[in-house]
């Protein structure tokens, strides 16, 4: 009989160990636990009292090192570890298992006869939870064994619930989403409507302004953003009465410096929403018709003062008044409206702007021709 067995004492004289929250290691059935300890007579009562505290499932090994294999391709719920052991000790054994991410906190016991506040202390350090001499008593091995079992149990019960609130609030969130780009379509288009159009403009605008900003390599999110936050330049509209909103030849100065004041009402509209979408809607509304050059408005931004999402609308927005059939004019070709584009370079348009509308040429016209108007 090996020390380990004379010290706590055989399963047949055992008292019985009653520990409060059995039911929630009950709850958990395919628990699994990894014993390494290289006598293997030691490794065979530790696998008895594993499963009598209520684990099905006990893996022992004798070479620490086979056991840190089989620990990188199965996750174990308690780990008990011998100190003193050939080629690996138990502290270089902890620190390898707390590098697998399976095992980053997991309990993990140490269980030595070398009993020392020395190799206690380097126990925990290594990132043992709790460490166990040989000589205790089979009562209380039972006890803080069974308590680690329920504290891994304890630990699955709060990742499955985390991960519960994440699956829940991802789907809320997701709604959110949905509702609000339902909201500002909705919006986008009851402003189209009043200026005599069927809506066509508005996601045009907002799918050429998603190719550039993917050309230019945009995080997914921010390119989403700008897609919805887009359809909503022109919301400053609303505020531009009909005789000239609807009139179908050019704009005398007084009329034309009364429809610019659309982009800065539009600002006005939007701003000061807590939605970072509807405050990307106010900046895009606010700046869609500054230059690069500093010549436009309502502020006279130049360069990289415009922000980043206007300065993309301005190049989508421009490209669809070109192309398509004004009240006051006849769609210009596409080609002619490319060159229109690239002449601007540095001049109406940011320079990377119209690079990255060059470079998605293709997709752009792919979309102008899906959702042109009929």
């Amino acid at each position: 009989m090996s020390g380990l067995q004379r010290r706590v004492g055989s399963p047949e004289r055992a008292d019985p160990v009653v520990v409060p929250g059995e039911e929630i290691v009950r709850a958990l059935p395919d628990m699994r636990a990894l014993v390494i300890d290289d006598t293997r007579s030691n490794l065979e009562h530790m696998r008895r009292v594993i499963t009598e505290i209520g684990v099905r499932e006990c893996h022992a090994h004798s070479d620490p090192v086979a056991a840190i294999a089989v620990a990188e391709t199965t996750a174990f719920d308690i780990i008990v570890v011998d100190y003193l052991m050939p080629v690996l000790n138990g502290l270089d054994v902890i620190r390898h298992l707390r590098g697998q991410p399976s095992h980053r906190t997991v309990p993990i016991v140490m269980i030595t006869g070398q009993v020392s506040e020395q190799v206690k202390l380097a126990a925990i350090e290594a990132g043992a939870t709790d460490f166990l001499s040989k000589s205790v008593g089979r009562t209380e091995l039972m006890a803080r064994l069974r308590n680690l079992v329920k504290l891994s149990a304890a630990l699955h019960w709060m990742n499955s619930q985390a991960s519960l609130l994440e699956h829940a609030l991802s789907a809320a969130t997701h709604r959110l989403l949905e509702r609000e780009e339902e909201m500002i379509l909705r919006l986008s288009r009851a402003v189209e409507y009043r200026d005599n159009d069927t809506g066509g403009h508005t996601f045009r605008v907002a799918v050429y302004s998603r190719i550039i900003a993917e050309e230019l390599g945009l995080p997914v999110d921010t390119c989403r953003s700008i897609y919805l936050a887009a359809p909503l330049h022109d919301v400053g509209k609303v505020a531009i009465s009909d005789t000239i909103l609807l009139k179908p030849g050019r704009l005398d100065p007084d009329e034309f410096t009364r429809i610019k004041t659309h982009a800065a009402i539009g600002h006005e509209i939007l701003a000061g929403s807590k939605s970072e979408l509807i405050q990307l809607a106010a900046e895009i509304a606010g700046s869609h018709h500054e230059r690069w050059d500093g010549s436009g408005y309502p502020a006279g931004l130049r360069g990289r003062l415009i922000p980043l999402a206007a300065r993309i609308v301005a190049v989508a927005d421009v490209f669809d008044a070109l192309t398509t059939v004004r009240p006051y004019k006849v769609a210009m070709p596409i080609e002619e409206a490319l060159a229109y584009i690239e002449n601007e370079r540095g001049k109406h348009f940011d320079p990377i702007c119209v690079a990255a509308f060059l470079a998605g040429r293709q997709r752009i016209e792919e979309a102008a021709r899906l959702y042109a108007d009929h």
